[in-house]
């Protein structure tokens, strides 16, 4: 199939309401899910809830709340927030408070296995396969068919308390190496049972956490798989399959729409994110051997990638060609135009994160003037900060962005 470009006389309006599965929103701009980074005791603070009514505030038509871990030992770190009883009053002041600002509100679930921290955590981190994890210097303990079964399970669980706290959608992650995503590479699951091998078997796993999920959700809010187009790295998935297997969602039925993405966080992280690489400052925000391997090597880890706008688009292009489910596309996309033109190849919504952080408002100030182009410079700096809860370092002291999760 191929998708025929949208005129500009029939085009959606980017900033008119619009329905995502069961969901109204008043607009088409999602904040995509960027780590927040005060998470203190894994649970919600005030300031997260501050950072996410500064979303919704500022006039984003919903706010993704990342990352919130299906299982404990599928935390990136001890302090993030994973789904038990605990977690629940605070999740549902979150909802309760960015639904006062007229926006909806999503959470972002699934679990981190490699790129999962055992150290931090306490816990043994997961991989299709066993691996060394350089962000533990452990290894990884290759999943067991009762550790996917389980963690199928923890999605629909996850699923059901995000109905009971008030969220709007669910977007499931699928990307950028955590446990399903590695399941799909090629590279990472070299498994050689029912769930490795050829791609069929490699997206099981991911297939049946949607199932799970979409039944969970039955129909009560909205539901988005974030996948990648490509990990980015020689011998993990590329396009050949990824769109194979966004043809497979589409016809299993489970998901509202697919957000586009690429990367990977433990081979490379930069790929998703475009311009600068300040190796200095995140090396700084490690310790011991890690820090100095960061100092020594990271520019042999974090290759450079020069931003510009709407960087994704030609890859994603292709998934409009190849299914007819609605489609996130983010990447580069910081103003009217960039949204006017996905929504003329044929997007539905379009997904900010940086230019948010840098200045939450900015929405609203697109709405109040058409020509308004983001403040975001693109040096990346959010990411340095990503465990400390600081905002923009370059953002005005009225503005309340935090700092982008590296790959959320």
């Amino acid at each position: 199939m191929t998708a025929s470009p949208v005129s500009p006389a029939t085009r959606p309006d980017p900033l008119a309401p619009a329905d995502l599965g069961p969901v109204r929103l008043r607009n088409r701009v999602i904040k995509s899910a960027t780590f927040e980074g005060v998470t203190t005791g894994a649970l919600v603070t005030d300031a997260l809830i501050d950072f996410h009514v500064a979303v919704g505030a500022g006039g984003a038509g919903m706010a993704t709340v990342a990352y919130l871990a299906v299982s404990p030992e599928g935390r990136t770190e001890r302090d993030q927030v994973y789904w038990r009883p605990e977690a629940l009053p605070g999740l549902r002041r979150l909802t309760e408070a960015v639904h006062a600002t007229g926006a909806a509100v999503s959470a972002q679930i699934g679990h981190a296995g490699p790129v999962a921290n055992s150290r931090s955590n306490g816990l043994p981190s997961l991989s299709p396969s066993t691996r060394p994890n350089p962000l533990s210097m452990s290894w990884d303990r290759a999943a067991s068919e009762a550790d996917i079964r389980r963690i199928i399970d923890d999605h629909a669980r996850a699923t059901r308390y995000a109905i009971e706290v008030g969220f709007d959608a669910v977007e499931v992650h699928l990307g950028h190496n955590y446990l399903a995503s590695s399941f799909l590479s090629p590279k990472i699951n070299r498994r050689k049972d029912s769930w490795g091998g050829p791609l069929e078997r490699r997206a099981e796993f991911a297939r049946r956490i949607l199932q799970a999920v979409g039944e969970a959700a039955d129909g009560r809010i909205a539901v988005l798989a974030k996948m990648n187009m490509a990990d980015g790295v020689p011998g993990g998935l590329w396009l050949d399959e990824s769109l194979l297997f966004a043809q497979m969602l589409e016809r299993d039925g489970h998901v509202d729409a697919l957000e586009l993405t690429g990367g990977s966080s433990l081979l490379n992280p930069m790929y998703l994110f475009r311009g600068d690489v300040p190796i200095r400052e995140m090396a700084e925000t490690q310790s011991g051997i890690v820090k100095l391997g960061m100092k020594l090597f990271g520019r042999l880890v974090f290759s450079h990638y020069p931003y510009e706008p709407l960087y994704f688009r030609d890859y994603a292009r292709q998934f409009r060609d190849a299914v007819n489910l609605p489609l996130v596309l983010l990447g580069g996309i910081t103003d009217l135009a960039g949204m006017n033109a996905a929504m003329d190849d044929g997007f539905e919504f379009v997904a900010m994160a940086r230019a948010l952080l840098r200045e939450p408002d900015l929405i609203n100030r697109i709405q109040a003037e058409s020509s308004t182009e983001s403040l975001c410079i693109h040096c990346n700096l959010c990411a340095a900060s990503i465990f400390t809860g600081t905002r923009c370092p370059l953002a005005t002291t009225t503005q309340t962005a935090q700092p982008a999760d590296l790959l959320s």
